[in-house]
């Protein structure tokens, strides 16, 4: 007994610790921003898989696979351009190669790829993907790719056409399926400035991190709008080592008033920095029941009537009782207006309606925004 009481009371001062603590953790300036420059880069190219268990394109639905496949075989020395009509095969499918090319990747280095049919293919699950280059926006071959296609997909069939599939067998990636055959020739270590961009604009958030820079390098960063803000290194030192020391300043964000609505999902997020101006608050169920209960009518003996069915209406309005106003006062926080929409037991799909509400009476001083 005395054991528990005393891990309650530990667990108390945890709390109210944590609860003393300050309401926003600082972050890290390379958590915030994007370095210009340093970014991946989009890689695309065109290739074939082969080895498929007869889950391949069908030729005759698919020219381009066709066409892809006669020119394959030209290259190595085969051809079938004289018995392109009579190809049938099955287990071969034309795909789509997509990879991102990491900033600074060097020649030789390894990246995954990823692997998507084109044609009326029912799997790739097993296929080998052949040597495909993988293009640039500007053309030229960064990576080649080849390799094993994994999947992560089920699918099976029956005789009777019954069929199963857990995930997406026409989809799949090759671990460390491509290697970079050239680099971008990105040069940081000689460049005299970069601008880092905000990856949340804000005119405070842009202002504290030049701040920050500029009290442990004075004058080497300065906020140009809320998005970018410019650094140069000081004398003496290179880009790469500045950048390095001015990305693991703390700098603590500032972030709008914002309510986040997912009406689909019934999903409310909102920001600590939501006020809400005094406001009183009722919300109550009103729920009509209509139930149809049908009545024989029975004619009189000799009457010649018919017997007939006669619908019978009854009506029930239920009106949900017990709720009370509940009084938020002016500039009520987070908090406040969460333990206020509890007291009154909503859901989350109601407390979207009484956010909207609160909205439009002028009293949430926060922009809505639905998903």
């Amino acid at each position: 007994m005395r054991s528990s009481l005393l891990r309650f009371i530990l667990s108390l001062f945890l709390v109210l610790g944590l609860g003393a603590g300050p309401a926003a953790a600082a972050s890290r300036i390379k958590d915030i921003v994007e370095f210009e420059g340093v970014r991946d880069n989009m890689l695309v190219g065109y290739g074939l898989v082969v080895g498929l268990n007869g889950t391949g394109d069908s030729l005759r639905n698919s020219a381009f696979t066709q066409q892809s496949l006669v020119a394959m075989l030209e290259r190595l020395g085969v051809n079938t351009r004289d018995a392109q009509a009579t190809l049938n095969t099955k287990n071969v499918a034309a795909v789509m190669v997509t990879a991102r090319l990491p900033a600074f990747a060097a020649t030789g280095s390894q990246i995954d790829a990823t692997v998507s049919a084109m044609g009326d293919a029912k799997s790739l699950l097993g296929g080998t993907l052949l040597v495909t280059p993988l293009l640039g926006a500007d053309g030229q071959a960064y990576a080649v790719s080849q390799g094993t296609v994994q999947t992560g997909s089920v699918s099976a069939s029956g005789a009777s056409g019954s069929s199963i599939t857990k995930g997406v067998p026409t989809a799949g990636r090759i671990a460390a399926g491509a290697i970079v055959e050239r680099e971008l020739g990105f040069q940081l270590a000689s460049m005299s400035q970069l601008r880092m961009t905000l990856r949340n604009p804000d005119f405070t958030t842009a202002h504290r991190i030049a701040e920050a820079i500029n009290a442990v390098y004075p004058g080497t960063a300065a906020e140009t709008n809320p998005t970018i803000v410019t650094i140069h290194p000081p004398d003496g030192q290179d880009m790469v080592s500045f950048v390095t020391a001015v990305e693991n300043l703390t700098v603590q964000p500032d972030t709008p008033a914002k309510v986040v609505i997912d009406e689909v999902a019934g999903v409310v997020v909102m920001g600590d920095t939501v006020r809400i101006s005094t406001v009183a608050i009722a919300q109550g169920n009103l729920t009509i029941s209509v139930q149809e209960t049908p009545r024989v009518s029975q004619p009189a003996p000799f009457s010649q009537g018919q017997t007939t069915t006669v619908p019978q209406s009854s009506l029930k309005v239920d009106e949900e009782k017990g709720r009370r106003l509940i009084v938020l006062k002016d500039g009520a926080s987070l908090a406040s207006l969460v333990a206020g929409l509890n007291a009154l037991g909503v859901t989350p799909r109601d407390m979207i309606s009484i956010l909207q509400t609160i909205k439009a009476a002028g009293a949430l001083q926060a922009d809505i925004e639905v998903m």
